[in-house]
């Protein structure tokens, strides 16, 4: 019975979240965002400030799912995180991968699709944190390498999109080719998600028979430096990605049960 009780409490906190999610983004962002950003001030200290209080709401939404009894978690080496400069690349199984890593790091950006930067909802924050997004992909790379030359730690999933971890998805180039144009150390993150929820095509419903344990790795840097050396930079970008790919392939350290 206690199982059972257990269960449905997850489901009811669940639809909870998701609903504090929605009703809460649009409320800060419509409502509140636009009461405040006068005083934000302007430039690179408007950024900065932008992200912070993206930051300290992942922070809040974070604590809630955790008081709510939906899920825990643990990060080793998670004071690498803030690391200035530093590009994050991650695996990617669950749908608030994201959420958890920019709860963790205060000036956090990553690149945004059209789809997200063009929402009537977001469009005026995401300008205002200067998340990056570009349709001409010249560009676009080098308003990554300026915001990492400014101290901010993007973070990139290099699978792409939402991919379980018994699922070997070519990683893409993109974070490498970042690195290797500016030099930024590269940092690894392995997530893992026990037992596994929120997956692609999975709908908010489907909830696990228990809590869910996020145990989340900060790996050593990568130095892209040491690839480019003598290198043609394709050839570079190919060899950096696959030595990527198998650090996050690797299974992160052991936590001990769940």
């Amino acid at each position: 019975m206690s199982r059972r009780i257990d269960y449905f409490w997850r489901l009811v906190a669940t639809g909870f979240s998701y609903a504090l999610f929605g009703v809460g983004s649009a409320l800060i962002w419509v409502i509140l965002f636009p009461l405040i950003s006068p005083f934000l001030g302007r430039g690179a200290e408007r950024k900065r400030r932008a992200r912070r209080l993206m930051h300290e709401v992942f922070r809040f939404y974070v604590a809630v799912m955790r008081g709510l009894g939906l899920l825990t978690y643990r990060v080793q080496n998670g004071e690498a995180l803030n690391r200035p400069g530093r590009i994050v690349v991650a695996n990617h199984p669950t749908l608030i991968d994201v959420v958890l890593l920019i709860s963790m790091i205060r000036n956090a950006t990553c690149i945004v699709k059209p789809a997200l930067y063009n929402n009537p909802v977001m469009r005026f924050p995401i300008r205002a944190m200067d998340y990056l997004y570009a349709e001409d992909p010249e560009i676009l790379l080098q308003r990554c390498v300026d915001d990492l030359h400014d101290g901010s730690t993007l973070i990139v999933f290099p699978q792409g999109t939402r991919t379980p971890a018994y699922e070997q998805r070519p990683f893409q180039r993109g974070a490498a080719n970042i690195a290797l144009h500016s030099g930024a150390p590269l940092l690894p993150v392995h997530i893992r998600c026990s037992p596994p929820t929120l997956g692609k095509h999975e709908k908010w419903y489907h909830i696990p028979p228990t809590r869910v344990c996020f145990d989340i790795h900060v790996g050593e840097e990568i130095d892209p430096l040491s690839y480019a050396d003598g290198r043609e930079r394709a050839r570079a970008a190919r060899a950096l990605t696959r030595d990527m790919q198998a650090r996050l392939s690797e299974p992160s350290k052991k936590f001990g049960p769940a």
